[in-house]
């Protein structure tokens, strides 16, 4: 039948014939609804699923009869003379296709006719392996042709529309719009993304825009997972550790300080438990990855922990700008600040994840006419520089070590950020309690 149809370019050919002809080439290569058994492998047969293509597109067109006019064939091969709709759309199993076949007709004479077909069975002979990339894939729609005989469809003025409904596509995978590139003399036969691109997409269909027609699928992509490296889960294990060893320090600390009316360390006191019982669940997290209910239960409270931990940074940081504000009056360092059940009402009634930047810009602005006016006295200005240290190395400790987790794609910025991010502990103790003179009294 394919040479019947190359010599004789009139022959029109009804639907059922043309659906019977591609199902018995589907059969004859072993792949289809019709196949006996599947001889096919999961890399696919691409030279066999390129013949096929080949004579599916010649049956296709051998559908649309060549003087046809403002007609359309029930198996979604419309022919257009003058419409008033410019916008066509077929629909074949379920895929939608939207192409202007107006601004087509206006360049063949006044008619043009489109075929949208979908080709059961193709995804086994044109599989996700021809699809050259670094991610795993797996084929996520059938294969479908859409031709338009007669006109030349390499470079459309205005793109085509495909609506593709799928399965729920997975949080780590993405959807990508292919179409199958035949083999040349530079490259081998492929799934392209050349032209095509994701105009949109939702959870169980995808809206691909080409600026050709050819045989187009949906493949989805999935990012492989590094592997893991055993010297940072130990560097990991150690630090988080040694800054649990410096975390208790730093409570305890602070709770034997807590009678001196001259220090206010609650904001310090609870920023430290909280961090300390985030760094705890994340040390023993592995044990309960295989339990459903305790997994559940460890993910809230590691939700609530690490929000609170931010909330708390945040009013660390608004207390000590109140400090800062009183520096040209302040003698003697008094127990300054919001009220302890203030505190504690936003710490933990209001956790949202909010970072102390804002506040250290306006704290070093208020600081200025400080630093410019400060006394001779060696005493106060020994305080003050010790004080603009604290909030500045706070400043650096709290809020700049989780810009490190941005960059997790460097072994170098992993390791700083295990390093770093697992000693806010070991600093807060430094900076609070050794260099603090009212601790050590």
């Amino acid at each position: 039948m394919d040479q019947q149809l190359q010599n004789n370019t009139d022959v029109v050919l009804p639907a059922a014939t043309v659906t019977n002809s591609f199902a018995a080439s589907m059969e004859v290569s072993g792949v289809g609804p019709r196949a006996m058994s599947t001889k096919m492998s999961s890399d696919g047969d691409g030279e066999t699923g390129s013949i096929i293509l080949g004579i599916s597109d010649r049956l296709i067109a051998a559908m649309v009869p060549q003087t046809q006019n403002q007609t359309r064939i029930a198996v979604q091969t419309p022919t257009v003379g003058n419409r008033d709709d410019n916008n066509v759309a077929l629909t074949a199993k379920g895929q939608t296709m939207e192409i202007n076949l107006q601004a087509l007709a206006s360049t063949n004479d006044g008619s043009a006719a489109a075929a949208f077909m979908t080709l059961n069975g193709m995804e086994s002979l044109l599989s996700h392996q021809y699809f050259k990339t670094e991610n795993m894939t797996e084929m996520y729609s059938d294969v479908f042709t859409a031709i338009i005989p007669t006109i030349n469809t390499t470079n459309l003025t205005e793109p085509v529309n495909f609506t593709i409904q799928h399965k729920k596509v997975p949080e780590s995978g993405i959807v990508t719009c292919v179409y199958w590139k035949e083999q040349s003399k530079e490259e081998a036969m492929q799934w392209s993304v050349a032209g095509c691109w994701v105009a949109f997409s939702e959870e169980n269909y995808t809206v691909c825009s080409c600026s050709h027609l050819s045989t187009f699928a949906l493949i989805m992509q999935i990012g492989e997972p590094p592997p893991d490296n055993p010297f940072l889960d130990w560097l990991n294990r150690m630090c988080v550790i040694v800054g649990l060893f410096f975390l208790a320090l730093a409570i305890f600390t602070f709770i034997l300080c807590s009678w001196n009316p001259k220090i206010n360390n609650t904001a310090r006191l609870h920023l430290c438990l909280n961090l300390f019982f985030t760094q705890l669940l994340l040390l023993w997290n592995d044990k309960y990855v295989d339990q459903k209910l305790a997994c559940k239960v460890m993910a809230g409270l590691l939700h609530f922990l690490v929000i609170a931990s931010f909330v708390w940074m945040l009013l660390e940081a608004l207390q000590l700008h109140l400090l800062v504000r009183r520096l040209s009056k302040v003698q003697v360092i008094q127990r300054d600040g919001l009220p302890r059940p203030l505190l504690y009402l936003i710490g933990y009634g209001v956790p949202f994840v909010i970072l102390n930047w804002i506040l250290f810009c306006a704290t070093l602005w208020s600081l200025r006419p400080t630093l410019v006016n400060m006394k001779s006295d060696v005493s106060q200005s020994k305080d003050t520089r010790l004080i603009l240290f604290k909030i500045v190395a706070q400043f650096v400790i709290l809020g700049c070590t989780w810009i490190l987790g941005l960059y997790q794609t460097n072994l170098f910025f992993k390791v700083l950020f295990i390093i770093l991010n697992s000693q806010q502990g070991t600093f807060l103790y430094i900076v609070h309690c050794l260099l603090n003179k009212e601790v050590d009294s």
